[in-house]
């Protein structure tokens, strides 16, 4: 192995050791249909009596966080609505919300809907108690600082489970670079699983949502990061999303299907923030960045192909997500199994309408996009397998139209 790959598992290593060691806070998740209702006591109790609502227009065009504001009115905690999320927040996102906040004089932060608005309530926060430090200084591992303001967080869609964890994916539209900030600091204290908010969904976001939970469940648990908890919540995850996700695709008004959803994206989260993700992640990170592809569909898009490219490294572990989920018979030969599993995942989208390919991908801009993602991932994700730029370039090349 060559020194450098070396020196990543070193690093791997010890940041394993330094995960194991963090003080992971304790949420508070408020759960079941029209568990939304309850938010605004919640707030209350934070001793609160003005908070930032970060959502997106089309959130508000769908009337979604009506019966959040009813309640906060008859609370009596004002609240100014930041709707200008775009579907990969910027920087620009991130200044302007902050700039509400103060001008508001708010005391805390509600985000209100998938990952987008999620990651932005998150560095907002952050920009308020850190108003010297650029989001550009915090990017990376632990560099937030000061402890941002009570986050109440309130997924809309099944799959990102930023309700969840450290990170924060923000774009810098300058550069069309995509990148994530990660700090314990960033884990929001209140969630609320309302499956009732994520009934209007239309399929094709549902499919692409859960799919992305899917490849945070997959990539925690082939990773070398995994602890119990991390095998248990990946497992909890993929089970969920196997048994569940065709089901919530084929009939979206089945609130049995969108809870057990909510529950898979979460447990997904919660694995993931401790075990890190992998390459398909600085792989879509950067689909993300350079052309605007919304996260989950990248995520599903390229998730086959990073682990058919895993190969036996990666092997063992989709034997056991196989068997775990009956798709591959007991007593398959771990080699078979996996590819079984994989065939699955592929099935999986193409009963979803999930193409085998990224339509704005150009050759060209293969170098440059595996060059940000060995960046992004070397050495910081601990994947069953270290590529390099020119494995990564391979990679990408079939995902091609």
């Amino acid at each position: 192995m060559p020194l450098k790959k070396v020196l990543y598992r070193i690093f791997h290593f010890i940041l394993r050791l330094v995960v194991l060691l963090l003080p992971y806070p304790k949420q508070n998740i408020i759960t079941g249909a029209g568990s939304i209702k309850k938010l605004p006591e919640v707030i209350a109790q934070f001793k609160m009596n003005n908070v930032l609502l970060v959502t997106d227009k089309g959130l508000m065009a769908l009337g979604l966080t009506d019966s959040l504001q009813a309640g906060l009115k008859e609370r009596g905690i004002k609240f100014t609505i930041y709707d200008e999320v775009q579907p990969n927040p910027t920087i620009e996102n991130i200044e302007a919300a902050t700039e509400a906040y103060k001008n508001s004089g708010c005391q805390g932060l509600i985000a209100f809907g998938g990952g987008s608005p999620m990651d932005c309530a998150k560095l907002t926060g952050a920009r308020i108690t850190n108003p010297g430090k650029s989001i550009a200084k915090m990017r990376g591992l632990f560099k937030v600082g000061k402890k941002i303001p009570p986050l109440f967080a309130v997924p809309t869609t099944s799959g990102t489970g930023s309700e969840t964890t450290v990170a924060a994916v923000v774009t810098d539209s300058g550069t069309h670079e995509k990148y994530a900030v990660s700090d314990l600091k960033l884990i929001p204290p209140v969630v609320v699983l309302d499956p009732e908010l994520t009934l209007g969904l239309p399929a094709h976001i549902t499919a692409a949502t859960g799919m992305d939970a899917l490849t945070h469940g997959i990539e925690a648990y082939i990773g070398l990061h995994g602890t119990r908890f991390v095998n248990e919540a990946a497992e909890k995850c993929i089970k969920l999303i196997f048994e569940y996700l065709e089901k919530t695709y084929n009939d979206g008004k089945n609130i049995d299907c969108r809870e057990q959803m909510a529950w898979a994206s979460f447990y997904g989260g919660a694995a993931f923030t401790r075990a890190s993700v992998g390459y398909i992640h600085g792989i879509a990170h950067n689909m993300g960045g350079l052309y605007g592809v919304p996260h989950g569909l990248a995520n599903a898009i390229i998730l086959p192909f990073l682990l058919e490219f895993y190969g036996k490294k990666a092997e063992k572990k989709l034997a056991a997500l196989a068997k775990l989920t009956g798709t591959a018979p007991e007593g398959t030969p771990k080699s078979e199994a996996s590819r079984i599993f994989i065939e699955k995942i592929k099935d999986m989208n193409r009963k979803m309408g999930i193409p085998s390919y990224i339509k704005e991908l150009k050759g060209e801009d293969i170098p440059l996009i595996a060059k940000r993602a060995e960046k992004e991932a070397n050495p910081f994700y601990p994947v069953p397998r270290i590529l390099d730029q020119k494995e990564l370039e391979e990679v990408i090349a079939r995902l091609l139209p």
